[in-house]
């Protein structure tokens, strides 16, 4: 019976047709996507710390605000991804309490300190980029929850990434210091910005798997 649901569960994946909660599905698919949907939202949660850090420092009122709308967009987007998580059947709970114990992770980038404004601008411009790359391919995710949470999601990214481009622009073309800030923040995040997409496919360990299910859509290399 097992082979015959996985059968046809394979065929609706081929078929471009989405898998819904209440659908049947192996064991490692619902696993994969609590494994990567809670750590696409833990990365949200935590992704708010280094930013909200810098609220009160910030240049200007306006700077002032404009962060504040972004740090309380990735408080959304982690309660998006949190309630797709819960439709796989594990607990709001049981989610923190992994990342409170280290058995679940999330985005490496955000433990690098953010040591100046101009960080603010490389996060928005370099690591909101690379995940609306990401993202705006699991918008076409096979897993219907997961899928619908992206468009909302890619939609405010590309305001974060505005936000972090125009404060890097800003400082370009300000004095020779912030002219430096804006180029030590750029060399310190670039790298770790690429990072975001994983590993080198050849040292993936769920990339070939999580591709035949269309969990993934495009393939780490590909999206570096």
């Amino acid at each position: 019976m097992s082979s015959n649901n996985e059968t046809s569960f394979q065929k609706k994946i081929d078929a471009e047709i989405k898998i819904e909660p209440k659908d049947w599905m192996p064991d490692k698919y619902r696993s994969h996507l609590i494994r990567q949907i809670s750590q696409h939202a833990h990365s949200e949660v935590i992704g708010m710390q280094p930013e909200g850090n810098w609220i009160t420092r910030a240049p200007s009122l306006r700077a002032k605000m404009v962060l504040i709308a972004k740090v309380q967009d990735e408080a959304g987007h982690g309660l998006y991804l949190y309630s797709a998580t819960e439709t796989l059947g594990i607990t709001r709970d049981e989610l923190i309490s992994q990342l409170h114990t280290g058995e679940a992770k999330y985005s490496n980038i955000f433990n690098y300190p953010t040591l100046s404004w101009a960080d603010i601008g490389a996060i928005g411009w370099l690591v909101d980029g690379a995940a609306i790359v990401n993202q705006i391919s699991l918008q076409r995710t096979s897993y219907g929850p997961y899928a619908r949470s992206m468009v909302r999601i890619c939609k405010e990214e590309s305001f974060h990434q505005r936000q972090g481009y125009q404060i890097m622009m800003t400082l370009t073309q300000g004095s020779h210091e912030q002219k430096a800030m804006a180029q030590d923040a750029l060399d310190r995040f670039w790298w770790p910005s690429l990072m975001m997409f994983g590993p080198h496919d050849a040292e993936s360990a769920h990339s070939a798997q999580s591709m035949k299910w269309k969990i993934k859509r495009q393939s780490n290399d590909e999206l570096r």
